[in-house]
């Protein structure tokens, strides 16, 4: 797909709107929150969404704001970040000192926190930690030194290696450095709604612009908890690109719909606003806690099934099979920038092996003249493009149902030739990005 070449000069990140600057909100516990966010994250210890509660437990909502927006910098800038630390250290130092390193140089580089509150919060923590206090003054050195020579950050920095030349070989050297271009930057928030004729009224209500779908698109920042139209359950969080899969599945009342690997819940949610009969199946049932609640406060049904997708027994079957199925998640990364540098080379290929076994299972579970719709959050093309080759072979009452090149509110050049669905971040509807996905729709054939 063709982009224009991005931008070689410094990157700077997207600013926030509204408000102190960041260095006036929060203080050192709000700063050790971060770390411990950062911490869980790139451990992989289900990342920060698992980790909030119990890191963030005791702090006022504004400095949570701020130890989450800082994590979150923080780990989009991680690849300039340490590209700036290795240039002025000649070898590398304990995690302790890293760890701090990297929260103080993104606050100078991603959050224009100012120099002398990124520099003392930073080393007045070290001095509490055994483990980095005897680096103080190396600390300090390294993060004036940032301060003056303020380094020049370019789009190729923002992913690893591996990952680049993987977008490289697979969409060209001009839409990967486009899509590494988007890590840097805070996404905004988009909602999905219960009843879409509302769409100009909540968008108005939240500041917000209406998408195609639609979607409302909003740079509001904060609790969403707190803004207008969620407690009376008017809309739900969801990036307009997973909203798609279930819009494009196109289930209606009377029709009966399964969406397999349901948690969180937002295409169950909208799969059951649509009037389908929705069973919801994930292997997790704390996560299918999640689901239930949006349920209720949405005011929808579906029926809840804690089953591995890929030996449920139940023997029924559906007009709609819906199958996001698990993967490497590198489509994320505006919102979960962590799975970047969680993900392993090794990691797609036995992926791939659990995205054919469910997919096979998907298929099975499809009436005749039912519909199957496939997506990952994903930008790689072995679990994409070479799952549904690999799928149809093996397959052949299943046939592609090809796919609108504006259906369900995609956006322009994201459709394929053979009627596939290849979002990518780099695509702007209309601003803001989105993020990356592959969605397939079959139908079953006899």
């Amino acid at each position: 797909m063709p982009a224009p070449a991005p931008s070689t000069r410094s990157t700077t990140p997207a600013r926030r709107s509204g408000g102190r600057p960041p260095a006036a909100v929060g203080g050192l516990a709000a700063r050790r929150a971060a770390l411990a966010l950062i911490d869980a994250a790139l451990a992989r210890r289900g990342g920060m969404e698992d980790a909030d509660e119990a890191d963030l437990a005791g702090l006022e909502p504004r400095d949570r704001g701020f130890a989450r927006a800082l994590a979150l910098g923080t780990l989009r800038w991680l690849g300039p970040v340490d590209r700036a630390l290795s240039m002025r250290l000649r070898k590398p130092p304990p995690p302790a000192v890293t760890r701090l390193l990297r929260l103080g140089a993104a606050q100078m580089l991603a959050l224009d926190t100012p120099p002398h509150a990124a520099v003392s919060t930073t080393l007045a923590l070290a001095a509490g930690d055994p483990d980095a206090r005897p680096f103080v003054k190396l600390m300090n050195a390294v993060l004036r030194g940032l301060d003056r020579e303020r380094p020049s950050v370019t789009p190729d920095q923002f992913a690893p290696d591996w990952l680049l030349a993987r977008w490289r070989a697979a969409y060209g050297d001009a839409v990967a450095l486009a899509i590494a271009a988007r890590i840097g930057e805070e996404p905004p928030t988009d909602l999905s709604l219960l009843d879409p004729a509302e769409a100009d009224a909540i968008a108005q209500a939240v500041e917000g612009t209406v998408l195609a779908g639609p979607t409302v698109r909003t740079a509001r920042r904060g609790d969403v908890s707190t803004w207008p139209g969620f407690a009376e359950g008017r809309w739900w969080v969801q990036d307009a690109a997973a909203a798609l899969p279930a819009r494009l599945l196109a289930v209606g009342p009377g029709q009966s719909a399964l969406d397999l690997c349901a948690a969180p819940g937002g295409k169950t949610l909208q799969l059951a606003s649509a009037g389908a009969s929705v069973v919801a199946l994930d292997r997790s049932e704390g996560r299918l806690a999640r689901v239930r609640d949006n349920l209720a406060r949405m005011g929808l049904e579906a029926e809840l099934v804690a089953a591995d997708a890929g030996s449920w027994g139940d023997p029924r079957t559906f007009d709609a099979v819906l199958l996001d199925a698990p993967c490497s998640a590198t489509g994320t990364f505006r919102r979960h920038p962590d799975v970047l540098w969680t993900n392993r080379p090794g990691d797609i290929a036995s992926l791939t092996v659990a995205q054919g076994r469910l997919l096979d299972a998907a298929a099975g579970r499809v009436k005749p003249g039912g519909r199957l719709v496939y997506s990952v959050c994903s930008l790689e093309p072995e679990e994409g493009e070479a799952q549904v080759a690999a799928f149809l072979s093996r397959h052949p009452e299943m046939a592609v149902d090809p796919i609108g090149s504006d259906e369900g509110g995609a956006p322009a050049g994201g459709a394929r030739s053979d009627g596939l669905l290849r979002l990518l971040p780099s695509l702007d509807p209309p601003s803001g990005g989105l993020d990356g996905f592959f969605i397939a729709r079959f139908r079953r054939l006899r």
